[in-house]
């Protein structure tokens, strides 16, 4: 069946990294891009191409190219394989770790589909801002975190809007093991020093950093 060992093991190195990089976990952005922003490397260029999709896309190529000349048969059955595993693997294996093995804030699951932020004007320099944050651990043990918020994507055009609710006391969650919860956060915003500002609006999927010592997780 296999005709070049030499390829095939090739072929299996290249797709095992493009899974990697590929791996969404401990947070939201794959280990790819948490890597390159580290490294202060863009993961995007300014018309929006994405650096690090067509990276791991062109490994992923390279390896079915690989594992088709390095296979006698099979060479279809191959490629369905190799989609199948690459689309569904590393979902999976990080919901695995998260409910089996995972400690700490590495085994809270964040629906941020769920997550929502309403904002209003109540006074003419006061801002009240409502979260509601959809949480839930898996572990045996009680987890501790704190909230911060981020703008995901903010233009010179657009208002700060979610980093607002920073303001103030830190927020503090704690979650019983295995409890799952939407946690409510309401803060009235101090506007006096901020010149430009918007009056009342909502976001959905809210992008937060969560941090307990010196472990943190950008969901």
């Amino acid at each position: 069946m296999i005709k070049n060992k030499k390829l095939f093991v090739a072929s299996l190195a290249l797709i095992v990294i493009s899974i990697a990089l590929n791996f969404p976990f401990p947070h939201e952005n794959p280990l790819g891009e948490a890597a390159l922003m580290i490294l202060n490397i863009p993961i995007k260029s300014a018309d929006g191409f994405h650096f690090t999709g067509v990276f791991i896309l062109l490994l992923l190529v390279l390896g079915m190219v690989f594992l088709h000349r390095s296979l006698e048969r099979y060479h279809l059955r191959s490629f369905f394989a190799v989609i199948i595993i690459v689309s569904l693997l590393p979902p999976f294996l990080a919901e695995a770790y998260q409910k089996t093995l995972a400690d700490g804030i590495y085994a809270v699951s964040y629906v941020k589909d769920e997550s929502l932020c309403k904002f209003e004007m109540i006074s003419e320099e006061t801002l009240q801002g409502i979260c509601e944050l959809p949480f839930e651990n898996y572990s045996n043990d009680e987890v501790s975190f704190t909230i911060g918020f981020y703008e995901r994507y903010l233009t010179e055009e657009d208002f700060q809007m979610l980093s607002l609710v920073n303001s103030g006391e830190p927020i503090n969650v704690k979650l019983l093991p295995k409890e799952a919860k939407v946690v409510r956060i309401e803060k009235e915003i101090d506007l006096s020093q901020i010149q430009n500002h918007f009056e009342s609006g909502e976001a959905a999927y809210v992008s937060i950093i969560i941090k307990s010592g010196d472990k943190n997780r950008k969901l």
